[in-house]
């Protein structure tokens, strides 16, 4: 079974080339909404430009949670509003017919305690395709 780590500010530290790899994905983005600007007439994301729908509900933390689920926005039993954004990964609008991995962005409202590089009270989460992992590898 795989070990639970609670999350604590000093688990994860910024790696040397951090700004580098930065700067270069920026760099990509950019590409990429120049290029849709100049095929569409106008700048769109630079991925996940194609929203299929969006969903307003709410998520339920239920009392009872294991301590490794229970940290963050799940520590306490309570319900928060949310928004769903269904996507295509690609930066530019293709077609329908033209197959891609789809994507999932949560927006999860009314979240106690610190969030970061969004207001007060909000945090995101993405949920993508994963490589899938052969048996035995």
């Amino acid at each position: 079974m795989t070990a639970f780590i609670r999350y604590a500010p000093d688990l994860e530290a910024p790696q040397p080339d951090e700004a580098v790899v930065q700067a270069g994905m920026v760099e990509q983005l950019a590409k990429i909404q120049g290029i849709t600007l100049k095929d569409d007439g106008h700048a769109v994301r630079g991925v996940h430009a194609k929203a299929h729908g969006l969903l307003v509900g709410s998520l339920e933390v239920l009392p009872g949670l294991s301590p490794a689920f229970a940290q963050g926005a799940f520590a306490a039993p309570e319900r928060h509003d949310v928004v769903l954004r269904f996507s295509t990964n690609p930066g530019d609008i293709l077609d329908d017919s033209v197959s891609t991995p789809r994507g999932l962005a949560i927006r999860n409202l009314g979240v106690a305690g610190e969030c970061h590089r969004h207001p007060a009270g909000v945090q995101e989460g993405l949920l993508g395709p994963a490589a899938r992992r052969r048996s035995g590898a």
